[in-house]
C-alpha cells in the first residue's frame, strides 16, 4: 500500500511540474509580447502550482524509504513547505479572480490600477501570508502533534486545532470570496448585455459585434471553471478534516491523507490544464512552442 500510494504521488507530482512548467514558459512569452500586468498573477499560480509538485516529491521519496521514521522537526519543516505551498496556490487563484473580477467592473481604468509596483506588492504579500500560514505550527508548537516514529503527514504532525483554523479562516473566507466575485460579475455582464439590447432596439448598433459582452463572458466562465475545480478538489479534504478534529474515531484519517489529500492536489494539475484548453493565447503559445522544439530537434 505503502509503495503504491508513492508511485501515485510521483506521478502526480511529475505530472504538475511538467504541465505549470510548460504554462509558466508561455506565459513568460505571453508577458514579454503584450506586456500585460495581470498575466503575472496567472504565472505565479503556475509558479505556486509546480512548488507543490516539487514538495510532494519529498512525500514520495519518504513512501519508497520505508521504514523511514525521521525526527519530529523534519516532518513539522517538510509539510510546512507542503502547506505553505498549497496556500500560495490558493491564493495565487483569487487574485485571478480579484483581476479578471477588475477587469470587468473597471475596464476603462484597468490598466492605470494594474500596475508593476500593484501587482508586485500584492504578489509579495500573498507569499507572506502563504508562509505564515504553512509555517504556522513552527512558530506555535501547539499546532505540532508530537509523534515518534511515524512517517511524515499531516494528522501525525500537524494537530486538529491547526487543521481546523485554516478551514474557518482560510478556506471558507476563500471559497466566500470567490461566490462573491463570481455573483458579482454575473450581475455586470447582465447589465452589460441589458445595455446592449437597449441599444440594438434603437437601431443604434450598426451590426457591431457584442465586445465588451464577450469578454466579459470569457472572464466569468474562466473564474466559474477556476471555482468549481477548487471546490471540488479541496472541499471533500477540509470537511473531513474537521470532521477528523470534531470526532477523531468517526471518521479514518486514512482516507483523508491517502484518497482526499490527493484529491486536493489533483487542483494544482487542473489548473494548467484548464487555461490551456480555456485560453485562446495561451493554446497558441503551446503551439508555436511546440513547433519551435519540433522544427529545432528535426
Amino acid at each position: 500500500a505503502s509503495s503504491a500510494l508513492g508511485a501515485i504521488l510521483a506521478v502526480l507530482a511529475s505530472l504538475i511540474i511538467t504541465a505549470n512548467a510548460l504554462v509558466a514558459i508561455v506565459l513568460l512569452r505571453l508577458i514579454q509580447k503584450s506586456g500585460s500586468k495581470g498575466l503575472y498573477f496567472v504565472l505565479n499560480l503556475a509558479v505556486a502550482d509546480a512548488m507543490v509538485g516539487f514538495t510532494v516529491m519529498g512525500l514520495v521519496m519518504d513512501e519508497f524509504s520505508q521504514p523511514f521514521y525521521p525526527p519530529h522537526i523534519f516532518c513539522v519543516l517538510r509539510m510546512a513547505f507542503v502547506t505553505s505551498s498549497s496556500a500560495a496556490s490558493i491564493l495565487s487563484l483569487i487574485l485571478v479572480a480579484c483581476d479578471r473580477h477588475l477587469a470587468i467592473r473597471k475596464p476603462f481604468h484597468y490598466f492605470q490600477l494594474v500596475t508593476g509596483l500593484r501587482v508586485g506588492v500584492r504578489l509579495v504579500g500573498l507569499w507572506l501570508v502563504a508562509a505564515i500560514v504553512g509555517f504556522l505550527p513552527v512558530l506555535t508548537p501547539h499546532f505540532q502533534n508530537i509523534s515518534t516514529h511515524e512517517k511524515c503527514s499531516f494528522f501525525r504532525t500537524f494537530h486538529p486545532t491547526y487543521m481546523l483554523t485554516v478551514f474557518c479562516v482560510g478556506f471558507f473566507p476563500a471559497l466566500f470570496l470567490f461566490i462573491y466575485l463570481y455573483c458579482d460579475m454575473l450581475k455586470i455582464a447582465s447589465v452589460h448585455v441589458q445595455h446592449i439590447r437597449e441599444v440594438e432596439h434603437a437601431g443604434l448598433a450598426g451590426g457591431c459585434p457584442p465586445f465588451r459582452t464577450t469578454s466579459d463572458m470569457k472572464a466569468m466562465r474562466t473564474v466559474a471553471v477556476l471555482v468549481g475545480c477548487f471546490t471540488l478538489s479541496w472541499l471533500p479534504f477540509f470537511i473531513a478534516s474537521v470532521v477528523q478534529t470534531v470526532c477523531s474515531k468517526c471518521f479514518p484519517y486514512k482516507v483523508i491523507e491517502n484518497y482526499l489529500w490527493l484529491l486536493g492536489l489533483c487542483n494544482s494539475l487542473l489548473n494548467p490544464l484548464l487555461y490551456s484548453y480555456w485560453q485562446k493565447d495561451i493554446r497558441l503559445q503551446l503551439s508555436q512552442l511546440a513547433a519551435d522544439v519540433k522544427r529545432r530537434v528535426l
